[in-house]
């Protein structure tokens, strides 16, 4: 194997696992879309009303994104989080002191909810199916997965490369990893495009600001990294095979 061909499957393999890594942790994280907001220090029947509700079963989409709104919601592909006040209590503190501590509660997704319909009135189950919601909540969740999947059975084919000390098979994982990319290019674009459509159905209070996270960022990341070991190993095997 020429010393050309063996760099470039060697930079192709790090960069896989590099964008293996960011897309596993991508998914594990809670951080792909962030709420800033006031924290909301009074405990009021109003408040523990809404915690209830964001942890019940029974929550539906504009009852948990309420909650996320009002106080700096996280949401991930598996779970959403809020920030609420430590210590509950039945009164209202005359003002806020350093000891105010803030703790994070986070309830999953169920299977159930990731293929649920979403509704063009989120939260009124009346007026009608959303399918452009739906099907964009439903490829964001399947397709990191896909691509995950895509990347680890490419890591089988070129470890069999390795083994038979050839670059023929990298062929087909330079091609794995080209639909894992677009795979994650696709996650993320349905991603982007739920949360404008969803921020168009619920709009956000006005002291209350959103953001991607850093989850989202690592998925970003991922896909050009994809693409790059991708052209790696096509090249090293296709330039290869033809020299030989």
């Amino acid at each position: 194997m020429d010393n050309r061909f063996a760099t470039a499957f060697v930079i192709a393999c790090v960069l896989s696992l590099i964008s293996t890594i960011y897309m596993a942790a991508s998914i594990g994280t809670d951080f792909w879309y962030e709420y800033r907001s006031p924290v909301q220090e009074n405990s009021s029947d109003l408040n523990k009303s809404i915690w209830d509700e964001f942890i019940s079963d029974e929550a539906d989409e504009k009852t948990y994104n309420d909650a996320l709104f009002r106080y700096n919601g996280t949401v991930g592909l598996w779970r959403r989080c809020i920030t609420i006040p430590k210590n509950m209590h039945w009164y209202s503190p005359p003002e806020r002191t350093e000891s105010f501590d803030v703790v994070t509660k986070c309830v999953s997704f169920t299977l159930t909810e990731q293929f649920m319909e979403k509704f063009v009135d989120p939260g009124n189950h009346n007026s009608g199916i959303d399918l452009l919601r739906t099907y964009l909540w439903r490829c964001q969740f399947l397709l990191p997965f896909v691509s995950l999947g895509l990347m680890c059975f490419g890591a089988l084919i070129g470890l069999c490369a390795c083994i038979c000390r050839s670059l023929y098979p990298t062929i087909a994982t330079g091609i794995l990893h080209l639909l894992a990319g677009l795979c994650t290019l696709g996650s993320v674009s349905c991603y982007v495009a739920g949360i404008e459509l969803l921020h168009q159905k619920l709009e956000l209070p006005d002291n209350v600001s959103g953001e991607f996270g850093w989850s989202f960022c690592l998925a970003c990341v991922s896909a050009p990294l994809q693409f790059m070991a991708s052209a790696l190993f096509i090249w090293a095997a296709h330039t290869n095979r033809k020299e030989y």
